[in-house]
């Protein structure tokens, strides 16, 4: 298998359950991963057999920035979910891993992320 990774994509969003993360919103940064079969696109040097990443970080974009959700995690597999539903015929498994660099807790700690993987890994 062949991997893509995009990493430590940075965007802004209103997702959580405190009143403060959907007021004053948040940064997240994302890590995605996409098993795919790289071979034909090796071969051919041709954009069409394989999956264009410009288009996968747009995607990600537009659901971070987006409609806010309560959970991380919802978020998490809308992002794995909606990358594999656009590019079923390309893409054989996704590995999307979510980061609030910031969550309104108290305590000591880098960062809380959430990841799922979903299909063939």
């Amino acid at each position: 298998m062949d991997y893509i990774h995009l990493k430590e994509m940075q965007f802004y969003g209103y997702h959580g359950v405190l009143s403060a993360e959907t007021t004053l919103g948040q940064r997240f940064r994302a890590n995605v991963s996409l098993a795919v079969d790289m071979t034909e696109a090796g071969e051919t040097d041709d954009l069409n057999y394989t999956v264009n990443y410009a288009e996968v970080y747009a995607l990600c974009r537009d659901i971070v920035e987006g409609e806010p959700l309560k959970l991380i995690e919802a978020l998490v597999m809308k992002i794995a979910n909606s990358i594999l539903e656009t590019y079923a015929d390309k893409v054989k498994g996704v590995r999307v891993e979510l980061i609030k660099p910031d969550p309104p807790i108290h305590g000591y700690y880098k960062e809380v992320s959430v990841e799922v993987t979903r299909g063939e890994f």
